[in-house]
């Protein structure tokens, strides 16, 4: 019995090398990697363009002013490419705290915590230049980076970029309402902050 298993042993072995092998094959396909040259294709490129009109899905983008802030001139947009809710500032406050408050500071007013380290300090969003530009202008920064800041476009969604212009947009407003504009008991809320404020 012991030599029968002597034999079959080395036998089992062999197979699954064999079979080792054969499988090894599919690592070793022909392939090419990109922008590898190649002598198939005449101008000598392993990779090859896409169809005219070709678009990745998903990525049709053709609302200029929702994906990109501007309208199909160019020019930044004045409006909202949405209705902007209750939700929509909860969502850009959440947004904004996690991505625009290390610099921009919950208030806004360019005084985060990277700042007070040491790093550049942004502008504060209660100026009057950027209390009175466009909307488009807060979406097209937050997508393209501006001066020190990069782009966010690849950590931030499209609409919850919006969501956060959104957000800017009430900051300022919170900043700068006119309080006679406001009720008895709200300016009275107002006041008893005032005096709760260190100064």
């Amino acid at each position: 019995m012991n030599a029968r298993l002597i034999h079959i042993l080395p036998c089992l072995a062999m197979l699954a090398f064999i079979v080792g092998c054969e499988r090894n094959e599919m690592h070793r396909q022909a392939r090419v990697d990109p922008l590898e040259s190649s002598d198939f294709f005449a101008d000598g490129r392993a990779s090859r363009n896409p169809p005219p009109g070709t678009v990745a899905r998903g990525h049709l983008e053709t609302d200029h002013a929702f994906y990109q802030g501007k309208d199909a001139s160019g020019k930044l947009v004045d409006t909202f490419p949405f209705p902007v809710t209750l939700g929509v500032l909860q969502r850009g406050q959440q947004r904004f705290d996690i991505y625009c408050s290390v610099c921009h500071g919950y208030q806004g007013d360019g005084n985060g915590m990277i700042v007070q380290r040491g790093m550049i300090r942004p502008p504060s969003y209660h100026i009057d230049r950027l209390r009175n530009v466009a909307v488009g202008h807060f979406y097209d920064v937050i997508t393209n980076g501006y001066g020190a800041m990069y782009s966010y476009a690849d950590r931030i969604s499209p609409r919850d970029r919006w969501a956060i212009v959104a957000y800017i947009k009430a900051l300022q407003l919170s900043q700068h309402y006119p309080t006679n504009k406001l009720t008895a008991d709200q300016q009275a809320q107002v006041n008893m902050q005032s005096e709760k404020t260190p100064q």
